[in-house]
């Protein structure tokens, strides 16, 4: 069942990624959804959750854009082992520690693709630091939302059912 959430968490961000691209300002994204659900399944459910999911998501993501396929699968995936690592042998439950892991996990996978097409010979990266610290922001505070909702919303939902048990 946690497989089909996962599935379903890649596909929404897949498909709010690519249908959001077009308002982005002069084509900078600003916000990598695929990269935050990565995160957040491997903070939540170990190293070989996030590898998967982060190449799953990363191949997919490559498919639906121009580049090389592959480059952005092989970078999540080695984000999302690392975060899950992190997240087994750590406490990243508070606001800070998360903050930290959502900012540390952009900066290393843009380090990661950038580092790997500049191997390959396929590009150069001039200058990249300002649109990749905009971007670690902007999945913070995504993702610490994301996560803060996750969190409230079951407890919400019991609590409801509890307080219309007791009308009754």
């Amino acid at each position: 069942m946690r497989a089909v959430g996962v599935l379903v968490a890649i596909a929404l961000a897949l498909a709010l990624q690519t249908s959001l691209a077009r308002f982005l300002v002069d084509g900078a994204a600003t916000v990598d959804l695929v990269l935050v659900v990565v995160v957040y399944v491997a903070l939540t459910g170990g190293s070989v959750a996030g590898m998967l999911a982060g190449s799953l998501a990363g191949l997919a993501q490559d498919t639906l854009s121009i580049g090389v396929i592959g480059v952005g699968g092989l970078s999540k995936s080695i984000v999302g082992s690392v975060v899950g690592a992190i997240g087994q042998q750590f406490i990243v439950t508070a606001p800070l520690p998360r903050l930290a892991v959502f900012l540390g996990s952009t900066v290393a996978h843009a380090a990661i693709f950038m580092g790997l097409y500049v191997l390959l010979g396929l590009g150069a990266f001039p200058s990249p630091w300002a649109p990749i610290l905009s971007q670690a922001l902007g999945n913070a505070v995504v993702g610490m939302t994301a996560c803060a909702i996750i969190e409230v919303f079951p407890v919400a939902v019991e609590r409801r059912r509890l307080s219309r048990r007791t009308r009754s």
